[in-house]
């Protein structure tokens, strides 16, 4: 027999806007290197593996600011 549990969260205003910062951001970053994929893949017909965007990642966080306000794991 297979036992299921499901929980709710009730996060306070504080932790309910780190949640949403976090999601938007890794949103965010997701569409921007999917963008960066296939604009490079068009021209080049080559793809854009892990480590080039990690370390595209980190020029990113220095021209937009706001990401270095979420976790720096849920962003790569």
């Amino acid at each position: 027999m297979h036992k299921a549990f499901q929980f709710r969260m009730y996060p306070k205003q504080e932790q309910a806007t780190i949640i949403n910062k976090t999601i938007g951001s890794s949103r965010f970053v997701f569409n921007h290197f999917l963008a960066k994929r296939k604009e490079i893949y068009a021209s080049d017909k080559k793809s854009l593996g892990y480590n080039d965007c990690a370390k595209q990642l980190t020029e990113l966080k220095k021209e937009f600011v706001w990401l270095k306000e979420v976790d720096s794991t849920s962003l790569q």
